[in-house]
């Protein structure tokens, strides 16, 4: 199938990609963006902290982003990357191919989450990750911080922030007789043992179970979950250095190790949120137009030497005087 041809190669519909393809569409490159439609946060009912936005549903500002980039004839095409071979081939699994000049990955991370019962059926509603996110919706509540992570005590240490009623259970967590102090000191209760489930009662939590059965009253828990890049094989397989947590080495601009790659958003920096991973799609963006402007005069220029290598008489003068000099009359 002959491939269609595109500046720039999107994968990646979310708020890293879709500002990639806003400021990109704008400056007049073709562009695709390829997403498959599973946004990371789907769950949530709202998104916060986005100037100007704080609130907003995610699929709102999803369908938003879709409207502005299709202004400026940006194509979104709803498939998923299976492979980019040499070139810039993007396979997708539609069967489709796609040419590109310029690739810009920005996949997100996928949240690796404790294999408790009610984790994944509350994900997004009362069972939270980012108190940054939530905090403000769930203040004043009792909360729970599940000790999964090795970040879990400093997790329970931010969303104090929030609530003056915050029990951490221990779980699986290492505790240290160090860190048991110090949530003590800021008034965080510890509950060990290990839980067994989430309690649910007319769809809201209600609180958590042990294993032996005690059941602690709380309206919101939260998780630090691990945070892992998609296992697609997409940006080692373009040659681009990873670190040693399995995410893409890049520059200021996004520019990876590989020639003609970027990458934005949760695919680099975990933590980032919307407007975080919006500012990288941006910075990302603005980069790739850039270094395809260079390329595009580096044609023109070879192209402007080739239209004047015709053997006319004007090259002929212009040859004989690079070549004689003043010798052209006396050899």
């Amino acid at each position: 199938m002959e491939a269609t041809v595109y500046d720039v190669v999107v994968v990646g519909g979310g708020a890293a990609g879709l500002s990639a393809a806003l400021v990109l569409g704008r400056a007049r490159r073709r562009v695709a963006v390829v997403d498959s439609g599973a946004p990371r946060n789907a769950p949530a009912a709202h998104m916060q902290g986005f100037l100007s936005l704080d609130g907003i549903p995610p699929a709102d500002f999803s369908a938003a982003g879709r409207a502005e980039v299709t202004g400026y004839g940006v194509e979104l095409v709803e498939d998923q990357v299976v492979g980019i071979d040499a070139g810039f081939y993007v396979r997708l699994a539609g069967g489709r191919v796609l040419k590109a000049r310029r690739i810009l990955v920005a996949t997100g991370v996928r949240d690796e989450l404790p294999e408790i019962p009610g984790v994944r059926q509350r994900w997004g509603r009362d069972l939270l990750h980012c108190p940054y996110c939530h905090g403000w919706e769930v203040r004043d509540q009792p909360i729970g911080v599940l000790g999964t992570h090795p970040g879990s005590v400093q997790h329970a240490q931010l969303v104090r922030q929030w609530s003056d009623d915050v029990v951490f259970f221990v779980h699986t967590y290492d505790l240290t007789p160090a860190e048991h102090v110090r949530l003590e000191a800021r008034g965080v209760r510890v509950v060990g043992g290990e839980v067994a489930r989430l309690v649910v009662e007319d769809d809201r939590l209600t609180g958590v179970e042990l294993i032996d059965g005690q059941v602690v009253a709380r309206t919101a828990v939260f998780v630090r979950p691990g945070n892992l890049p998609h296992a697609d094989g997409l940006l080692t397989g373009l040659g681009c250095e990873i670190d040693q947590a399995g995410f893409v080495t890049v520059d200021a601009t996004g520019r990876t190790t590989a020639f003609g790659v970027w990458a934005a958003g949760n695919v680099v920096d975990p933590r980032a949120q919307v407007i975080t991973s919006a500012g990288a799609g941006s910075a990302a963006a603005i980069a790739i137009n850039a270094d395809l402007v260079q390329e595009d005069v580096e044609t023109a220029v070879e192209r402007h030497h080739a239209a004047g290598r015709v053997f006319s008489a004007a090259m002929e003068s212009r040859v004989t005087q690079a070549v004689l000099g003043d010798r052209r009359h006396g050899l």
